[in-house]
């Protein structure tokens, strides 16, 4: 009995790691172009975008020079206007700029130096709450992610997972 109770407790101890762990992806804004003022215009960002699923608890990475870019949120309505007068918290002037994702729904962000957002430094996401889950509707909101994207840390996490369990099994059978 002592056994199955242990098994038990070490099974709901590692779902809950699986759990906190796959919801917890570092997305690299840009990956490697990083912030930056892109060549190719705010498609630059937006396609970036749509390659990947962001979800609560997420980070994003906004990888830039300090005092040469910054990262501020904003509404959507400000975001399209590349207006800065009432940002949603502080603008982050130090790079790089961890910042997470804290509530599901569309998320806008700016670079508010110069004419950097007009030319096309900026970044439009939608955050699911959970994993798998779609983001709440909006007309406005990014393509969803292409399927055979990337794989991710939770895929590798719960491969791990299964791994572990059946090797936690095998030692109480």
């Amino acid at each position: 009995m002592a056994r199955l109770m242990s098994m038990a407790v070490i099974v709901v101890v590692l779902a809950a790691m699986m759990h906190y762990s796959a919801a917890q992806t570092v997305h690299v804004v840009g990956d490697s172009t990083g912030w930056t003022v892109p060549q190719g215009g705010a498609a630059t960002y937006t396609s970036w975008a749509s390659g990947k699923q962001f979800v609560v608890g997420d980070t994003l990475v906004f990888n830039f020079a300090t005092n040469a870019h910054d990262v501020a949120e904003l509404s959507k309505e400000s975001f399209d206007a590349c207006d800065f007068s009432s940002t949603i918290g502080s603008i982050i002037t130090t790079g790089p700029a961890n910042i997470t994702l804290a509530t599901a729904g569309n998320h806008y962000y700016v670079c508010t130096i110069g004419s950097h957002c007009t030319s096309g430094q900026k970044l439009a996401i939608s955050v699911s709450a959970t994993p798998g889950a779609s983001p709440p509707s909006s007309s406005t909101a990014p393509p969803p992610p292409s399927e055979g994207g990337d794989s991710s840390s939770s895929t590798v996490f719960a491969s791990v997972f299964v791994s572990l369990v059946s090797l936690v099994m095998s030692f109480f059978l």
